[in-house]
């Protein structure tokens, strides 16, 4: 995996605040990474190059290894990408209300006023955030307050079934039965295929006799 000059730049920039914060570079992931008690927290840097003009997307989340650990049983993930998928992602953007924000980068002295708005953003709401979302408690009410609507906090919205249900499951959801309909219904309409509504189902009976040790 190359690393651009650009992507070197920022990393300087950057990693001194992450530092601070616990959290490590992972170049290679292209992410700065916080290990937790219940599994991670990232913040993830996209460039991407338009001639003279960098546009830098920041997204950043939370995994919960359990919710992983069940979920990815039932899920078409790649084995790799398993260990590394974020229950929780969200851009900084996205985030703030802006569905479509994107930092513009054209000289050294946009990408030092972009790094202290970026350390400002964590500094203010995002590190609280990820503080907390990844409780099973949050999780469920993230995932799970507004079943008919797309998350925010999830780009996948199919992906978002099986995780709400299982942190649902997890977090003793009194709502349970009623988001096992609410979400067979949204995979029914949202994908046309047959074994998707079969893996979820495995999901649903897998869960059902699911105790906690």
């Amino acid at each position: 995996m190359t690393i651009t000059a650009f992507e070197t730049t920022l990393y300087q920039n950057l990693t001194p605040f992450f530092t601070e914060h616990a959290f490590a570079l992972l170049p290679e992931k292209k992410q700065y990474r916080r290990t937790t008690p219940i599994g991670f927290q990232n913040v993830i840097l996209s460039p991407s190059f338009y001639g003279d003009e960098t546009i830098l997307e920041v997204n950043f989340g939370c995994r919960n290894e359990q919710v992983e650990q069940i979920a990815q049983q039932f899920l078409n993930n790649l084995p790799d990408f398993r260990p590394e998928a974020n229950t929780l992602i969200v851009s900084i953007g996205k985030f703030s209300g802006f569905q479509y924000f994107r930092y513009k980068i054209q000289s050294e002295d946009d990408l030092n006023a972009i790094c202290t708005q970026i350390e400002q953003f964590f500094d203010t709401k995002g590190f609280s955030f990820l503080d907390t979302a990844c409780s099973l408690a949050n999780l469920d009410r993230l995932l799970n307050e507004h079943p008919a609507q797309p998350c925010q906090y999830v780009y996948n919205q199919t992906h978002r079934c099986y995780k709400g249900l299982v942190a649902a499951r997890l977090d003793h959801n009194p709502y349970f039965d009623g988001l096992i309909d609410s979400y067979r219904h949204i995979l029914i309409r949202q994908t046309q295929n047959p074994y998707e509504q079969l893996h979820f189902e495995r999901l649903i009976a897998y869960l059902q006799h699911y105790s906690a040790n």
